[in-house]
């Protein structure tokens, strides 16, 4: 779980660094409890944005890594949409707790400024200025979006024992 032993100056700057751990804690939760699932249904296509599960934390983690480089002014990453992914499922699991980890670090390292600071950025299918702060909204609200399609499009393959990944929850349980 990512933590700061720095105390945020604002409740603004104390409420994002939260939500960016939040983030952390309900992509690892979900992963943790597809890890528990036969593999195979991770591939069967279900009526959804995306054809999977598997699609779906793919779409996630590529989300993620697009927006975690627009935060720090980085280029971005070649994107999985456009290139395809050729990957594991396990490189899937891996790779979404690694990213929404960094991305927490990174907003836990920033100042209040910081995270008020305008961005801009470029891509093919779209460009904006904003502050870190709204991006980082987009990219958190984002990721809760899909991982309620993923355990809905569970439901659709006989995973019911979906766990709670309300933000409510992570301020009971999750948070430390």
């Amino acid at each position: 779980m990512i933590q700061t032993a720095v105390k945020p100056t604002t409740a603004f700057e104390g409420l994002m660094k939260n939500f960016a751990s939040y983030n952390a804690w309900a992509n690892r939760t979900l992963v943790n409890w597809l890890k528990t699932k036969p593999v195979e249904v991770m591939d069967k296509e279900v009526a959804s944005s995306f054809p999977s599960i598997q699609q779906t934390l793919v779409h996630i983690w590529d989300t993620e890594r697009f927006w975690s480089s627009v935060l720090q002014q980085q280029p971005a990453p070649v994107s999985f949409r456009m290139e395809g992914f050729h990957g594991t499922l396990e490189e899937v699991f891996e790779g979404i707790v690694q990213k929404s980890d960094e991305l927490a670090s990174y907003i836990y390292s920033l100042s209040d400024e910081g995270i008020q600071e305008q961005v801009e950025f470029n891509s093919p299918w779209v460009s904006g200025k904003a502050t870190r702060a709204e991006y980082l909204v987009q990219v958190l609200n984002h990721s809760t979006y899909h991982r309620g399609q993923v355990i809905t499009m569970g439901r659709h393959v006989g995973l019911t024992d979906a766990p709670m990944t309300d933000y409510n929850f992570y301020l009971l349980y999750g948070k430390q």
